[in-house]
């Protein structure tokens, strides 16, 4: 079985510890193999209910248990303090619930690539290279993936991002897309749900009509121009939660981790 490490580590964009969720495969201890790492946002809510702020985790333990291949996952947990997660999560300037975030995400990054990993790197068997490093998160780690995947590829050559607002924030991601240097092996998921992506027009097909569909195929178009691999997935029925996002799991991790 897979075993979940909880520590807490200075993150200093905020001058406070933040808790890493670490996950180690299954016989880890007895083995001397390497293994792949993924990077979540949002790390509390990825193993247990009882960790999850609303009560509901990813199942990722489950799901990792049964799995058939072996990996090291890093959930980072963020600021539960008011706007703090927004800030932390944001990667630029954006308005939001009728105020302006001026985001940090930038600083985040500089933290996981500078202190984060290279303290997972030094402590566990990992392999360290960008082929066998991914990132991934859901609404505003979502986000935050998208963002990482491109402007950093050069760490992160897969990602996950779940409900991430491309209608939202397609100005955004074409900005950094337009500024980015690119690998073509990076492999991007990009899944929403259908109760989360506005209305379809009458008698519309919700996996391609709503404004979020719309946007997601499109982006996903541009970047397949810029040789990066892509995978859309749309949810039957699914909701901006994190029993929906559990459901996805499977197959995110199936895709990028073929």
């Amino acid at each position: 079985m897979t075993r979940v490490i909880k520590e807490d580590f200075w993150y200093w964009p905020a001058d406070r510890y933040r808790r890493l969720h670490i996950c180690l495969p299954d016989h880890y201890d007895e083995s001397d193999e390497r293994y792949p790492v993924m990077y979540f946002f949002d790390g509390h809510n990825l193993f247990f209910d009882s960790d999850a702020t609303y009560g509901k985790s990813w199942g990722l333990k489950t799901f990792l248990d049964g799995w058939n291949k072996d990996m090291i996952i890093v959930g980072m947990e963020c600021s539960h303090e008011g706007d703090a997660r927004l800030t932390e999560y944001c990667p630029y300037e954006k308005r939001m619930f009728g105020k302006v975030i001026h985001g940090i995400g930038d600083q985040t990054f500089s933290w996981i690539l500078n202190d984060v990993k290279p303290e997972i790197d030094r402590r566990f068997r990992t392999w360290y290279f960008r082929e066998a490093t991914g990132i991934a998160g859901s609404s505003m780690g979502g986000i935050m993936a998208m963002h990482g995947v491109l402007k950093y590829n050069q760490y992160f050559s897969k990602a996950a991002c779940l409900s991430a607002g491309v209608f939202h924030n397609l100005p955004h991601y074409r900005k950094v897309l337009g500024e980015a240097q690119l690998w073509d092996d990076t492999r991007i998921y990009m899944g929403w749900g259908e109760y989360e992506a506005g209305r379809a027009p009458h008698n519309g097909n919700p996996a391609t009509d709503t404004r979020e569909a719309r946007s997601t195929r499109k982006f996903a178009q541009e970047l397949n121009r810029k040789g990066i691999q892509t995978f859309v997935y749309f949810q039957p029925g699914g909701r901006h939660t994190e029993a929906d996002w559990e459901r996805q799991v499977p197959v995110f991790m199936n895709d990028l981790w073929f």
